[in-house]
């Protein structure tokens, strides 16, 4: 079992930048992690994912804006968000994948607004 607790979120301006922390209770050496979004109404989709290669990919939607890395001594993840549009709002979740195993954190909220 493996607990993710997401920080960094808030209210930013369009424009702005925020950065998310995933801070996991074990090991993320050997595990893929990833950052995922919901927004009001809609599906939870995937903003980026980092294997434990050192893989990355994004969606489409946050590709040149959104930086993805991993610290692997802190068992923590980030998430830097730059040129924040009022479309990124959302309820930001972290993804820990183990083999078949899914673990995620409780979420925290982006509200990007002026």
């Amino acid at each position: 079992q493996m607990q993710l607790v997401e920080s960094g979120g808030g209210l930013a301006q369009p424009g702005g930048s925020l950065r998310l922390s995933c801070a996991t209770s074990g090991s993320i050496f050997f595990v893929n992690m990833g950052w995922y979004r919901q927004a009001p109404g809609k599906q939870r989709e995937l903003v980026a994912v980092i294997t434990r290669g050192g893989r990355i990919d994004y969606a489409d939607s946050v590709k040149g804006r959104f930086t993805i890395s991993r610290d692997n001594a802190k068992n923590t993840v980030y998430l830097q968000m730059n040129s924040l549009k009022p479309e990124d709002t959302a309820v930001y979740y972290c993804n820990a994948g183990i083999g078949a195993l899914n673990y995620w954190g409780q979420g925290t909220q982006v509200t990007v607004s002026s």
